[in-house]
């Protein structure tokens, strides 16, 4: 029998490896979502699967007065979650820089961590960490509310309106509204001590009961709470101006044949407090473009009259001319300019824009 050649069994041997290490490398592996989020990518979306929807952009807290500052925050968010919370204002001046510096970076963590209001006060900063968390849950309101909108038609908003200073205290309203209506209305911060206690228990069941009634903030005062109604009526608004034309409503847009109207909403941005007043922005935006811009609040009295009279107008027109924040100052307005376009901002953040 005659013997194969030593040379020619080595290369038959070579020629099987390298035959089968081909074979192997085009086996592909079976998906493993495990690997792909290991590398930094989402695995895979399941077959039919639509991909998780939800608020995308900034949204910024109402400002949360505390005894030492106030304190805003401002989220961004992706698919409905938090992504980044930052503190746009904060107790500053002595030791406030200290504790703020300390305390800002930890409570931003803690609500990317958590993706809600409900987290920790900072040690050594407890008016901080309560005011963080207060804007923070305004914020989340805001952005609960912008996703209803976006989810369709039906769905139920919850929307805090801004805090209105009266005489003798803070008022405050939430609101939720569903199919366009208002179902429920409750007061989050009432004057407080004293005879306020009394009349606050008094009034505010029926200013709730009113707002629910009406659909709207033009309800009558209670008698013998004039100025908690007053602080009502202006949040209550304040809170339904929040809410995106068309939210909660069971009809589509459109619906009744022809092309759809642009979409119209009214904002009003958060309170930015200046060293000469509160400054607050409301702006009309229909389809993504601002028509109409005016301050529900400047600063007054003696020389911020003239000043107010002057600038505001112009801030105004700057507004709708740039259809966004970047707009310069006001010479001789330096603060009334920088509280204008920090609210314009806060106004311009719930519209998604």
């Amino acid at each position: 029998m005659r013997k194969s050649h030593p040379v020619r069994r080595a290369v038959l041997a070579g020629a099987a490896t390298v035959s089968g290490i081909v074979l192997l490398l085009s086996l592909k592996p079976a998906s493993d979502p495990g690997s792909a989020q290991a590398a930094g990518q989402a695995p895979p979306a399941a077959a039919g699967q639509a991909p998780q929807g939800g608020v995308n952009g900034a949204v910024t807290g109402d400002a949360a007065q505390t005894q030492y500052g106030a304190v805003q925050v401002r989220l961004t968010m992706a698919n409905g979650k938090i992504t980044q919370a930052e503190a746009v204002q904060a107790p500053k001046g002595g030791r406030s820089d200290q504790i703020t510096a300390s305390s800002v970076p930890r409570l931003n963590q803690a609500a990317v961590a958590a993706q809600s209001a409900d987290i920790d006060a900072v040690s050594g900063a407890t008016y901080t960490s309560a005011g963080y968390k207060k804007s923070l849950q305004s914020a989340l309101d805001k952005a609960k509310a912008a996703g209803g909108a976006a989810q369709g038609s039906g769905n139920a908003q919850t929307v805090t309106g801004d805090v209105a200073q009266t005489e003798y205290g803070p008022v405050q309203v939430r609101v939720t509204v569903a199919g366009g209506k208002i179902t429920k209305a409750e007061a989050v911060q009432t004057p407080k001590g004293g005879r306020s206690d009394q009349i606050t228990a008094s009034s505010v069941p029926r200013l709730n009961q009113a707002a629910v009634a009406a659909g709207n903030a033009d309800i009558d005062a209670v008698s013998g709470a004039t100025y908690t109604s007053a602080g009502y009526k202006k949040s209550l608004q304040s809170a339904l101006d929040k809410v995106p034309a068309g939210g909660g409503s069971s009809q589509a847009a459109g619906s009744g044949g022809g092309q759809a109207q642009p979409q119209t909403q009214t904002l009003t941005g958060s309170v930015s407090q200046t060293q000469y007043g509160p400054v607050q922005v409301r702006v009309t935006v229909t389809g993504g473009k601002i028509t109409k811009a005016e301050a529900v609040q400047a600063p007054k009295g003696g020389r911020s009259d003239q000043i107010t009279s002057a600038s505001v107008p112009r801030l105004n027109q700057a507004a709708v001319a740039a259809g966004n924040a970047q707009i310069d100052s006001v010479s001789g307005a330096t603060y009334t300019s920088a509280g204008y376009k920090q609210s314009l901002q806060s106004a311009l953040d719930q519209a998604g824009g």
